[in-house]
């Protein structure tokens, strides 16, 4: 019986861990108007130590960066980062999905 509460407790520990997943941050854009645009954006990103990944979509004006698990990338940074490129930023929204999400999710508003 103790045998099947450790493991229990264990499972129960493994899924609490995983549903706490890092946020992904998705922020509308405006004006990136070409592959220069959306590669400069992506490049700033990506130099902050708590990124883990980022994904710019130059069609739907979206930049999407997820956060390193345990840490935590604050909107007035990036909002402060994205307007220092010459950007301006209309919305920031944390979603519960990978950047893999919302890659799927505007590619799908193409279709």
């Amino acid at each position: 019986m103790k045998n099947f509460s450790l493991i229990t407790l264990f499972i129960a520990a493994a899924f609490g861990a995983q549903a706490s997943f890092a946020d992904t941050l998705k922020i509308k854009v405006d004006g990136m108007v070409c592959g220069f645009c959306a590669s400069s954006i992506e490049k700033k990103m990506r130099a902050n130590q708590a990124t883990a990944d980022v994904y710019v979509s130059l069609e739907n004006k979206i930049v999407a960066v997820s956060e390193k698990t345990g840490q935590t990338l604050d909107d007035a940074v990036l909002k402060a980062q994205i307007a220092d490129s010459g950007y301006e930023v209309k919305t920031i929204e944390r979603v519960s999905a990978s950047i893999a999400d919302v890659r799927a999710a505007t590619k799908a508003k193409k279709t």
